[in-house]
C-alpha cells in the first residue's frame, strides 16, 4: 500500500485579515480567526458552512467547536492541534489536515492561526514572575530568558563552527525587506531597509541585530484544503500538496540546552523524508519560504535542506541570490512576501499562503514558472515541520 500525501489534496483558497503591529488590532483574537476563515472560503468559492474540519498549532486559543458554531458549519468532523514547537507546527498543521481528508475523516479542512499578542502577551519577551520552575529555572537566573537569547546560542555555535560572517544574516534580512516593498499587505511596506541601517541598528543579542528578529503582530490567516478531485471544480488553479513532514531528531527535546546535536535547525532527519515524498530535490525548488523567528534559523535551515554547504554560507548568502525577479541557475528566491521579518509574524502561516500564491502566479514578487514551492516552518524548535506545494505541471 502506498503511504503518501503526494498529490491527493490541494489548496482551494487562502485568506488573511489585515495585519497589525502588536496591540493595534481593533478585533478580538477569536474574531480575527473568523474573519480569516471566511475570507479563505470566499477565495475558494466554498460556502463556509461546508467546512467540516479545523487544524491549527502552537496552542491556538480559537476553539474549533466555537468556530464551527459561529460560522454555522453543518457538522464538525475533525479538530486537530499540532503539539508544541511554536512556529514549527505550521506545515505540520497542513499535513494533518491533508491526512484527515485522505483518510475520509473530513472533506473540507481549514488550517488557521489567529494571534493577538497585544491581548495575550508577547512571545519575544522573557517571563515576568517571582518564581521560576522547570527548565527555565536552569537558564533564567543566568540571564537566558527570551527566545532571542535562547536561539542565539545555537546560531553563534553554528557560525563559529563554520566561519559564518554577519553579512550572511544581513542578506536574508535585506531580501525580506526588499520583497515587502512590493507587498501592500506587509506591515513594513513603505519602510525599506539598506545595509547601513541594518549595520547601525541595535543589538538584540549577538548575532542578532534588530532587523534579524521577527515582528510581533496581531492578525489571522487561513488555508482551505480539499481533495485533489474536488479542487478542479473550484475557481483557483490547482495547488497540490506534494509532501509534508514533521518531527525532530534524536534527543532534540533534551531540556536546558542539553541536546547532543546542538547547533542545528532540527531538520536533518526531516529533509530527506520531505524530498522523498514529494519526488523532488533541492535543485527542483523554484521558490522557498523559510520561517524567520531570527535570520540565523533561516541560514541553518537552508543548509540542512541541501541548498548550501555549511562552509559555503558566506558565498551563498548574498541578497541578489535571494531576490525574486533576478535570473540565474543559482537563484533561490526567499520569503517573497516579506516573511515574518517584514510582512507579518503570523506564527509562519503567512509563509504557507505565500507559497500557494507563488504556485497560483499571484504573488506580489512572482517567480517565473514557480511549479515547486517549498515552506520550512519553525527552525530550532521541536517538533519542526516543512511542506512542498506543486502546480499542475508536477502531477
Amino acid at each position: 500500500m502506498e503511504r503518501t500525501l503526494r498529490g491527493k489534496v490541494a489548496v482551494a483558497g487562502v485568506g488573511e485579515t489585515d495585519y497589525y503591529k502588536r496591540g493595534q488590532s481593533p478585533d478580538a483574537e477569536f474574531k480575527l480567526a473568523l474573519k480569516a476563515i471566511v475570507s479563505a472560503c470566499e477565495n475558494a468559492g466554498i460556502p463556509v458552512e461546508d467546512v467540516d474540519g479545523f487544524a491549527s498549532y502552537s496552542n491556538d486559543r480559537s476553539d474549533p467547536s466555537h468556530l464551527a458554531a459561529a460560522l454555522g458549519c453543518k457538522e464538525l468532523r475533525f479538530a486537530n492541534m499540532q503539539w508544541g514547537g511554536g512556529g514549527g507546527g505550521g506545515s505540520a498543521a497542513v499535513g494533518n489536515a491533508a491526512a484527515a481528508i485522505i483518510s475520509g475523516m473530513a472533506d473540507c479542512v481549514v488550517v488557521f492561526r489567529a494571534l493577538a499578542q497585544g491581548q495575550f502577551g508577547r512571545f519575544g519577551q522573557g517571563p515576568r514572575r517571582n518564581v521560576i520552575a522547570g527548565d527555565m529555572a536552569h537558564t533564567v537566573p543566568y540571564g537566558l530568558m527570551s527566545p532571542a537569547q535562547m536561539f542565539a546560542m545555537k546560531v553563534q555555535r553554528f557560525m563559529f563552527d563554520h566561519g559564518v560572517e554577519q553579512n550572511a544574516l544581513r542578506a536574508i534580512s535585506l531580501a525580506s525587506y526588499e520583497h515587502a516593498q512590493n507587498n501592500p499587505r506587509a506591515v513594513m511596506y513603505g519602510r525599506p531597509l539598506d545595509e547601513a541601517t541594518y549595520d547601525a541598528s541595535r543589538w538584540i543579542v549577538e548575532p542578532f541585530h534588530l532587523y534579524d528578529c521577527c515582528q510581533e503582530n496581531d492578525g489571522a490567516a487561513a488555508i482551505v484544503l480539499v481533495s485533489a478531485e474536488r479542487v478542479r471544480d473550484l475557481p483557483n488553479p490547482p495547488c497540490y500538496l506534494l509532501s509534508a513532514v514533521a518531527g525532530s531528531h534524536y534527543r532534540a527535546g533534551a531540556s536546558v540546552h542539553n541536546a547532543p546535536d546542538y547547533a542545528t535547525s532540527a531538520f536533518k532527519t526531516l529533509a530527506p523524508r520531505l524530498y522523498e515524498m514529494a519526488g523532488v530535490q533541492p535543485d527542483d525548488v523554484d521558490v522557498l519560504q523559510s520561517y524567520e523567528n531570527f535570520t540565523g534559523g533561516v541560514l541553518m535551515s537552508i543548509v540542512e535542506h541541501g541548498f548550501c554547504e555549511p562552509d559555503a554560507c558566506n558565498e551563498f548568502f548574498v541578497k541578489e541570490r535571494l531576490l525574486a525577479g533576478v535570473t540565474g541557475e543559482s537563484q533561490l528566491p526567499l520569503n517573497t512576501s516579506g516573511g515574518n521579518l517584514a510582512e507579518c509574524y503570523m506564527h509562519g502561516l503567512g509563509l504557507n499562503i505565500e507559497a500557494v500564491r507563488q504556485v497560483w502566479n499571484q504573488s506580489t514578487n512572482q517567480v517565473a514558472d514557480a511549479n515547486v514551492s517549498m515552506v520550512i516552518s519553525g527552525p530550532m524548535v521541536t517538533p519542526v515541520s516543512a511542506c512542498i506545494f506543486g502546480s499542475e505541471a508536477t502531477q
